[in-house]
């Protein structure tokens, strides 16, 4: 597992010893029973090697900064576990090189990273090495403010299958896809029940980025790296995350907003136009699954940033209930995002214009799972602007992703439906 991976099992095990101990608690701080106290301990031994894992992890990381970086002086192939490259901006330029004369000037480095069926330059081109795609990987997806937020599920295959639980309501027999308990004084003969599950199917699409280096720009490589490493992680990021929240599904990821997962809110009895309003906010949030809350935050465009600055709970007087606003801007109590019902609002363009569906959105992204598939592949060309001095290279990212869930869940008691995912109507 990586460090992130390390670091999401220990919070998964913290919480199940949290949840223990809270047990007690709530039973008059009874003592922990013998089965409780060797689930604890079985944890806390868990977590502590966790521990050691999550240190061995940060300590490779600072020695991979301090290694010096690999030499180019000589073109004998890399030794086996050496970086082959210094930096991506030598790499470009050396495809550059190969390119422009015709293969008479190609640095073994590339060679050693062609994948197959890469070797003719119509059909392919030289990979990015490893080290590079990663890091611009982990950039598109930790940029992305929706993204970053999202279950992320590596693939090995173009194609996964998922059973996903087919759970589309709380009531008794239903949980869980059809799972039900029973008291023991409840029914002489219990019933079997039988869990239904249902297929969630992840393909890897390819989401394609390109741009054009001049040939003062290749003279100087950490130039052209500089650029590399800012534009691409940010377009690619915008992409993914605009598809996480509006994407079609059809040879991209399934959005959020196009999902039936999706829950959407009516806006007031003659609400102004393009106007939100504290009623929209209390509603919206009412109808967040509870146990998506905890994950959950606000995403606007922001032209709502200014509708939001006024509200306050008011009493069907028209009376204030309480002195402080519904909404804390940015900063005030050192968040770096304003607060809404105590959750992150956080600004994207992605978000609709004020007043369209989709301007608002209430959103647990814990609950989209986004695939990924393998690193970044790169491929160039000098043929494409060959008139104007150009080299081409091509960048591509396999990603899908869909919502966990099909559609809003009926509680076991209650009169509205829930989910992770929640909007309000047009107001225009």
């Amino acid at each position: 597992m990586n460090k992130k991976q390390l670091l999401q099992a220990k919070a998964t095990k913290l919480d199940a010893m949290k949840a223990i101990q809270t047990a007690a608690s709530a039973n008059g701080r009874r003592p922990l029973t013998d089965e409780e106290r060797t689930t604890f301990q079985a944890l806390r031994v868990e977590v502590e090697q966790l521990n050691q894992d999550i240190a061995n992890s940060e300590f490779l990381e600072e020695q991979e900064r301090k290694a010096p970086a690999a030499s180019t002086a000589s073109a004998d192939l890399p030794e086996a576990g050496k970086k082959p490259w210094a930096s991506l901006g030598e790499q470009l330029t050396a495809v550059a090189a190969h390119y422009r004369t015709q293969g008479r000037m190609t640095d073994p480095r590339l060679l050693a990273a062609l994948g197959a069926n890469e070797s003719v330059p119509a059909e392919g081109g030289f990979l990015v090495a490893p080290e590079f795609s990663a890091d611009i990987i982990q950039r598109t997806y930790d940029v992305g403010a929706l993204a970053s937020r999202c279950y992320q599920q590596p693939m090995t295959s173009n194609r996964l299958l998922m059973n996903a639980v087919d759970e589309d309501s709380r009531a008794d027999g239903q949980r869980w896809g059809g799972i039900q308990a029973y008291w023991e004084a409840e029914a002489q003969n219990y019933v079997g029940t039988k869990p239904k599950f249902r297929n969630m199917e992840i393909i890897a699409h390819k989401l394609i980025g390109m741009c054009y280096a001049t040939e003062e720009q290749l003279e100087d490589g950490p130039a052209l790296e500089a650029y590399i490493q800012k534009a691409f992680p940010d377009e690619f990021s915008f992409k993914v995350d605009d598809a996480i929240l509006n994407g079609s599904g059809a040879g991209m990821p399934l959005g959020i907003l196009n999902s039936g997962a999706v829950l959407s809110i009516a806006k007031d009895n003659n609400q102004a136009a393009k106007t939100v309003s504290t009623t929209n906010i209390l509603n919206m949030y009412s109808r967040m699954f509870a146990r998506s809350r905890a994950t959950a935050a606000w995403f606007i465009n922001q032209d709502v940033e200014p509708q939001l600055y006024p509200l306050a709970l008011q009493n069907p007087s028209g009376a204030i209930l309480y002195t402080g606003p519904l909404y804390v801007p940015p900063g005030t109590r050192g968040n770096e995002y304003g607060l809404l019902m105590n959750k992150p609002v956080i600004p994207i363009e992605q978000c609709a214009t004020l007043g369209t569906q989709g301007d608002i959105v209430l959103a647990d992204c814990a609950q989209y799972i986004l695939g990924k598939k393998g690193g970044l592949r790169a491929d160039s060309s000098i043929h494409v602007a060959f008139l104007t001095g150009e080299m081409a290279f091509r960048f591509m990212l396999r990603t899908d992703g869909q919502p966990m869930w099909k559609k809003p869940l009926t509680p076991k008691n209650g009169a509205n439906t829930l989910s992770p995912f929640i909007v309000l109507d047009a107001r225009g």
